[in-house]
């Protein structure tokens, strides 16, 4: 792990590689791996959807990013990046209400290509992501934006620790009467014709 704040030092070249402006072409070219921890208080998407305890440790991402030139036939070579990152996240159940650790992990081949018309149309099509190539990226922000896609559509406990408003307690479990049950005690029953 790389402390925060300072730029990757690839060890075969002694260049500095800075994940928040990254060539990604370049990190292709080479085939390099670049690998760290960010405190999760730095990615302020991701904080903002925390809901922790307040006797929870600070979090951290880990996270890796490799480059990968891919030859195809009947084509130039391609640029491709493969991620992975690692983080608790403290969300709050949509059942109870109460927060839950969840262990998020993204795992995510992405194709860079020259154009945002050709990467929309390709990643239309194909099940791995496909961005358009810019002179530098931020990885940072792009391993945030992955952790937000990982997370659940409907946060929740397995099992809740407390029961929640929408489960029935034993003692109201018994049947509830009809709606119009009281209307009919009001009218008047049969009389004399």
């Amino acid at each position: 792990a790389r402390p925060q704040g300072r730029p990757y030092t690839d060890p075969m070249t002694r260049r500095r590689l800075d994940p928040q402006r990254l060539d990604v072409a370049q990190l292709a070219q080479e085939g390099l791996t670049l690998s760290g921890q960010w405190p999760l208080l730095e990615l302020r998407r991701l904080q903002q959807t925390q809901s922790p305890p307040q006797d929870a440790p600070p979090a951290v991402v880990s996270w890796s990013a490799r480059g990968e030139l891919r030859a195809v036939s009947g084509e130039g070579p391609q640029t491709w990046l493969h991620l992975r990152a690692s983080t608790p996240v403290w969300l709050t159940c949509q059942r109870c209400l109460a927060p839950f650790r969840l262990d998020v992990a993204v795992e995510r081949p992405i194709r860079f290509v020259r154009g945002e018309d050709q990467a929309e149309a390709l990643d239309a099509e194909n099940e791995y992501d496909v961005l358009a190539l810019v002179p530098l990226l931020d990885l940072r922000q792009l391993i945030e934006d992955e952790i937000l896609l990982g997370f659940p559509i409907v946060p929740r406990h397995d099992d809740c620790p407390t029961p929640t408003l929408h489960e029935p307690q034993d003692d109201a479990e018994a049947p509830m009467p009809h709606p119009f049950a009281a209307l009919a005690r009001l009218k008047p029953g049969p009389g004399p014709r």
